[in-house]
């Protein structure tokens, strides 16, 4: 009876590190100040319609397209698991990230006009997780940082700079359930031995001051 619990929670982890997978972090944080502070983000003007279409649309750049190029890796035999917890496997999954996701600031910031013209705020939030990426990738050329606690550290960075700098306390319960989660699941990123406490910490700090830099000199 015993050994049932190790296996459910095993399973539980593992949920949680796929649920918060740190490329789907950038939609959870965008459908939040689309639905919550939408003038924070530059589409007020947009009708309910026309935030899904536009969330949509950044779900496909930043989590389909990414994560489509790593199955590929995967059938390919380059990596060894979906998971990629081989930190000599995630050089080439990492640089792949990086390439779609400058891709898609470029095209929110630049070549899509009418977005770029009416929600700028986009390209610098998908900009901040561009070099969050930079950063953990070099990173792990010879370490291996947790992008799972980059990732949760990039989102409470974010909401607490909106926070402060705009005072817009409709954000504080998107950030305290942001730290509720991030406690969960760095938990069970330890609990799976993924990472070291270092790591989390090295990750985690990566994401917060890279985020919040952003939101204090661009916004």
């Amino acid at each position: 009876m015993t050994n049932a619990f190790p296996v459910l929670n095993n399973r539980i982890a593992t949920f949680l590190s796929v649920v918060f997978h740190p490329l789907i972090i950038t939609t959870y944080l965008f459908a939040i100040l689309f639905l919550i502070t939408p003038e924070l983000a530059g589409v007020s003007a947009l009708e309910l319609p026309g935030l899904g279409s536009l969330l949509l649309l950044i779900f496909l750049n930043t989590f389909i397209a990414p994560t489509i190029i790593i199955y590929y890796f995967y059938r390919l035999g380059i990596i060894s698991t979906l998971h990629v917890d081989s930190l000599p496997e995630r050089r080439l999954p990492y640089l792949a990230s990086i390439i779609i996701y400058t891709i898609a600031t470029y095209l929110f910031g630049w070549k899509l006009q009418p977005i770029a013209e009416l929600a700028p705020q986009i390209a610098i939030l998908l900009g901040s997780v561009t070099i969050s990426l930079i950063i953990v990738a070099v990173v792990s050329l010879f370490w291996k940082i947790s992008a799972h606690a980059t990732g949760m550290g990039g989102a409470i960075g974010i909401l607490t700079s909106l926070i402060i700098r705009f005072e817009e306390h409709l954000l504080l319960t998107p950030l305290l359930i942001a730290i509720l989660i991030t406690g969960v699941l760095l938990s069970a990123r330890l609990y799976l031995n993924a990472h070291t406490p270092a790591q989390i910490m090295a990750g985690f700090a990566c994401g917060l001051a890279v985020s919040s830099a952003t939101v204090y000199f661009f916004f």
